[in-house]
């Protein structure tokens, strides 16, 4: 049986990944055409690559379909509901790095805080008869931290283009999402909540629960102490 290990399959995230195996001792590569999505893994025997986006990852871990995936920790979080019962992080890798926040309108001068957004959505609700949008892709990780922090007058709606602009195009009035340095909040005139770091993203090693390890186990054991990182006790069961 072979190892199956999801990586990106595009971008940074995949030169960084295969830089970080790399660097141990485990060489990776795309092989064929640009876009044809296959790969090769050098330096230890029984590892197959699987490329895939990103977004993909969470669900073929969860799966079983992979044993090992990386990607980022917001997408797991959001996408997999009581994600610790059906993957377990082996390493952080370093790179990746990103915020999931909430911003609202700069022009808001009296709301600065969670407590402050609960107060205007309030005042939203009564004025329009509606609740307060806040545009996301997160939807699961931000109803969490919401919910956790008493602001309850809001709905989600959901976002898979440029989130930041939807307060400008009038679909929503406040947004959650990934920014790392902030400019393209900026640049659509919104400001970051004092206290509303809802999680920080990084890349991750992630080991599936759900998949059959059987002889992949003793591939596992060499390759963990290639990467100097602990292995997961359930893969020796």
């Amino acid at each position: 049986m072979m190892l199956k290990i999801g990586v990106p399959s595009k971008g940074r995230l995949m030169e960084k990944t295969f830089d970080w195996f790399n660097a141990r001792g485990i060489a990776m590569r795309q092989t064929g055409a640009e876009r044809e999505y296959s790969g090769a893994v050098e330096g230890i025997e029984g590892v197959e690559l699987v490329l895939l986006s990103a977004g993909e990852i969470p669900r073929e871990l969860a799966a079983g379909r992979i044993h090992l995936g990386v990607t980022g920790s917001d997408l797991v979080r959001d996408k997999l509901a009581d994600w610790q019962t059906q993957v377990a992080e082996l390493a952080h890798l370093g790179f990746g790095h990103a915020d999931l926040i909430i911003a609202v309108p700069a022009c808001w001068i009296d709301v600065d805080t969670l407590d402050d957004l609960d107060a205007a959505a309030a005042a939203f609700r009564a004025a329009h008869g509606f609740r307060l949008r806040i545009a996301t892709k997160y939807h699961r990780l931000v109803r969490e931290f919401l919910t956790a922090q008493g602001v309850a007058d809001y709905q989600l709606v959901d976002s898979q283009g440029a989130t930041e602009g939807t307060v400008k195009n009038g679909t929503a009035e406040a947004i959650a999402d990934i920014t790392s340095s902030g400019e393209t909040l900026r640049a659509n005139h919104l400001k970051i909540l004092s206290d509303a770091l809802v999680h920080s993203s990084q890349a991750v090693l992630f080991a599936s629960r759900r998949a059959e390890w059987g002889e992949a186990a003793g591939t596992l054991a060499q390759l963990v102490q290639k990467l100097d990182v602990a292995e997961p006790e359930f893969t020796r069961s």
